[in-house]
């Protein structure tokens, strides 16, 4: 397996998030200036909040930098769940309110019907991404790619058909959608957050030998290459 990543380690999260905003913001900066454009994919979670706050105020044209999100719950945009809402109350914000931010989710619509509305709605942002941020899960899962859920393979896949596929995480309360592998595997650069001894050690088993569809973020450290950066801090 290539391992031909960048890796940038950082004591806590505190250090790591203002360097990690940055990082972003120089990417973002660079297709303003070469395409007149920018478009960022974020993840939800408890892990990004200090950095899509970093983030926030870093200085860039936000007028010309487009948002949305890696994977979504099936769930109000007012739901404590909803990716959404974490994106609008810490990143769209300060500088980056100006921002154009693209929701996955619309549960007022019958479920075959917000799928295709967000594949229409992803189909319409400059693709391919310049910048896509992830994280992970204990048990090795990023974006909504959850070992042994429905839709696993067709998600993961760098040639899916689909830009947004369904998928049921096992045991998850509600289903989800989530950006294909055709889509991020596709991205320009690619960042996954990993904060904390427990995913300090899941990123070192998925970097072993082994399956995929086990560890799904390994279709990313394998798939991504040089254009992933992988951003630790020891402590959360």
């Amino acid at each position: 397996m290539s391992n031909d990543f960048e890796r940038r380690d950082f004591a806590d999260d505190e250090a790591l998030a203002p360097a990690f905003a940055e990082w972003t913001a120089e990417k973002l900066r660079a297709a303003i200036a070469e395409r007149g454009a920018a478009l960022l994919i974020v993840s939800g979670g408890k892990t990004p909040e200090r950095y899509f706050e970093a983030l926030s105020t870093q200085p860039l044209d936000w007028t010309r930098v487009e948002i949305t999100l890696a994977d979504e719950r099936r769930v109000a945009d007012d739901s404590p769940r909803s990716n959404a809402r974490l994106v609008r109350k810490a990143l769209l914000r300060n500088r980056a309110t100006v921002a154009s931010f693209t929701p996955l989710a619309d549960v007022r619509l019958e479920e075959g019907q917000e799928l295709v509305a967000a594949s229409a709605r992803v189909a319409n942002l400059s693709l391919p991404a310049d910048v896509v941020v992830l994280g992970m899960g204990d048990d090795g899962h990023t974006a909504s790619w959850f070992p042994g859920a429905d839709g696993l393979h067709e998600a993961m896949d760098r040639g899916a058909r689909q830009l947004v596929a369904p998928i049921q995480a096992p045991g998850a309360p509600e289903p989800r959608l989530t950006l294909t592998g055709r889509v991020i595997l596709r991205a320009r650069a690619i960042a996954l957050l990993v904060e904390g001894q427990d995913k300090l050690k899941t990123l070192a088993e998925a970097l072993e030998d082994g399956p995929a569809d086990a560890m799904p973020i390994r279709t990313v450290l394998r798939g991504a290459s040089d254009r992933l950066t992988v951003f630790a801090a020891e402590r959360a």
